[in-house]
């Protein structure tokens, strides 16, 4: 008996994914649940199990390709039978000369929606989509966040495009027509929302100089007709394509940067009786709750007391209206070997610090085998990232949209200093925050450095 598999709706407002990679090949045998392939979506990674025991029969969607959910990506033989050859894997989509692809922030780990590909900037207004159909005044158009963006940035009225897909939803494959049709360039892109980040236009930059022996002809068409794959070698360089995460990072990071009017404000901090709980309390705390105690926690608990003081940093921006959030969901930036992603403590003030390490270690920790959910990637209020653990002194963050502000730590170590006009050493540690000045001001910004610089200096909540 055949069983299809289909692509997966990893949340509720996800409606496609890109197939990163096949675990398994045709004809290979395959364990119900066990991983079959690994996907990527405009939220998170993840492998997806198989729905079936039995033999990998066909696979209908190759590596580097994105289709809409539902979409039957493979064939499984339940009974186990390999007796008929098995149908070849489709070649990925090919490759163009090093740019953006067409891929969709990083996350980034904030969230974004899937990207369209990159376009020059315009140079002329955009021009209306010929209608197709039109839809009655009130009704609701079903599409998803990457067709609305693009709709948007290409002047593309969605009522007056017919969608193909299921129940009238307009696909991509729609409205990608639509802007065929119309000949538009890309418009000039819109503020950044708190629902549907803005993508950058920026023109794709030119294929690398030839190699010696090789043509800048010669070079395009390798790149146009080879398949894409980790590295490519032309004399005495060599090209390795993005991944697909990667390639949301720097669509993620590009338009952040374009956005968010980017300032940047540090403060230096005195850790040492942090430092001095956390070594007296480490080993009993490992013990009794069999996960261990980092320095995280009590910087989540600091930056909640300073975005309790100054809700301003607490907020989003959706056009005109900032939008100050009631929850605290402090984003935690997680380096993996692969790209970086931002899972979310959600209501970080309703926790404690045992509350906090949990959760955190249970979130890096599927964030490492891709086993994370859509949920915990999104809703961010605010977010932390540490480049001090892998020894940088501080760092100026990009900030994750659509939040208003990043809270960056530095190394801790230890530093003369001087303490009532004597010279003391102590556990210290520079703190930066990179904030948005559309909606906060510096006065703020140093108040909630401050706030966190007291609360950690300060500190007072037993650990055990």
């Amino acid at each position: 008996m055949a069983v299809d598999i289909v692509m997966p709706q990893m949340g509720e407002s996800i409606f496609e994914g890109t197939i990163t990679k096949w675990l398994k090949k045709p004809g290979d045998k395959v364990e119900r649940d066990e991983p079959l392939f690994e996907i990527s979506t405009d939220k998170v990674d993840a492998e997806i199990p198989s729905p079936s025991a039995g033999v990998l029969k066909e696979i209908k969607v190759g590596e580097g390709q994105t289709v809409p959910i539902q979409t039957i990506v493979g064939v499984i033989d339940a009974a186990g039978s390999a007796a008929s050859a098995p149908a070849p894997t489709p070649a990925p989509a090919k490759m163009g000369a090093p740019a953006l692809a067409k891929t969709p922030a990083v996350a980034a780990p904030a969230p974004v929606a899937p990207r369209p590909t990159m376009a020059p900037a315009p140079s002329a207004a955009p021009v209306a989509a010929a209608p197709v159909s039109s839809g009655s005044a009130g009704e609701r158009i079903h599409s998803s966040p990457l067709v609305r963006r693009m709709a948007k940035e290409h002047g593309i009225e969605l009522s007056t495009v017919e969608g193909t897909g299921a129940g009238g939803r307009i696909s991509k494959q729609d409205i990608e027509a639509a802007i065929a049709a119309a000949g538009a360039p890309a418009a000039a892109p819109p503020a950044y929302s708190a629902t549907a980040p803005a993508v950058s236009s920026r023109p794709a930059p030119p294929p690398p100089a030839a190699a010696p022996g090789v043509s800048g002809g010669q070079v395009h068409v390798a790149l146009e007709t080879a398949v894409p794959r980790e590295k490519m070698y032309f004399g005495n360089y060599e090209v390795h394509s993005m991944s697909t995460m990667r390639q949301r990072i720097a669509e993620h990071m590009v338009a952040s940067k374009r956005v968010s009017a980017h300032v940047y404000s540090v403060d230096e901090v005195d850790m040492t009786k942090v430092a001095a709980l956390r070594a007296k309390s480490k080993d009993e705390f490992e013990k009794r709750y069999e996960t261990k105690l980092t320095f995280m926690p009590f910087f989540v608990k600091a930056a909640v007391a300073g975005l309790r003081s100054f809700p301003t940093l607490n907020a989003s921006l959706d056009g005109t209206n900032v939008i100050l959030h009631k929850e605290i969901n402090i984003g935690i930036a997680v380096a993996l070997d692969w790209g970086l992603l931002v899972p979310v403590v959600k209501s970080a003030d309703e926790k404690n610090i045992l509350g906090i390490q949990r959760n955190m270690n249970d979130l890096a920790e599927r964030a490492r085998s891709k086993k994370l959910k859509p949920e915990e990637v999104q809703e961010s209020t605010f977010s932390i990232t540490n480049p001090g653990v892998f020894g940088g002194l501080f760092g100026l963050p990009v900030i994750s949209q659509p939040n208003v502000g990043i809270l960056g730590l530095g190394a801790i170590e230890k530093r003369p200093v001087v303490i009532n006009d004597s010279i003391a050493i102590r556990s210290m540690c520079y703190v930066t925050l990179s904030y948005d000045h559309r909606v906060v001001d510096g006065a703020i910004a140093h108040q909630f450095l401050h706030k966190v610089k007291e609360t950690l200096e300060n500190w007072s909540e037993p650990v055990l």
